[in-house]
């Protein structure tokens, strides 16, 4: 009776993993590894310590990215368009609390990801932890 205790509970530990929801695929965007640190005490970052403000940090990404204060957290999303091809077009610029693809005029909201009106695939988001004033976005 113990051993059948003991295998269940280890099987409901190894089943009750989640990545919290996390899921970054896209067959437009490639996957790239990177780790960026953001200092916001640097006046380039600090507005990044109020929210509803974002910024664009190229470099890392397919197209560069996107850091978001949403007023409770820090979102982070690829600056390329998430469906469309890579192209002179692809990369997004910010409206806002939106970014704008120019490939298909689409609005993505930097708060959830979504298109307004609706797309197959959300912004590609990358993972943000904050340690003081330091924002690592990673993925």
């Amino acid at each position: 009776m113990k051993k059948l205790l003991l295998v269940s509970l280890i099987i409901s530990f190894f089943l009750g993993c989640s990545d919290n929801g996390f899921n970054n695929k896209n067959p437009y965007i490639p996957n790239y590894a990177f780790t960026l640190d953001l200092n916001m005490n640097l006046p380039a970052y600090s507005i990044l310590q109020y929210p509803s403000n974002a910024v664009y940090y190229s470099g890392v990404g397919a197209k560069g990215i996107f850091v978001f204060n949403t007023g409770s957290g820090y979102n982070a999303f690829d600056a390329a368009c998430p469906n469309q091809a890579l192209s002179t077009c692809s990369t997004m610029t910010l409206k806002g609390i939106n970014v704008l693809c120019s490939c298909d005029s689409k609005e993505y909201s930097l708060f959830t990801g979504q298109a307004q009106g609706g797309a197959q695939y959300p912004l590609k988001q990358y993972r943000v932890e904050v340690n003081g004033n330091v924002l690592r976005v990673y993925n």
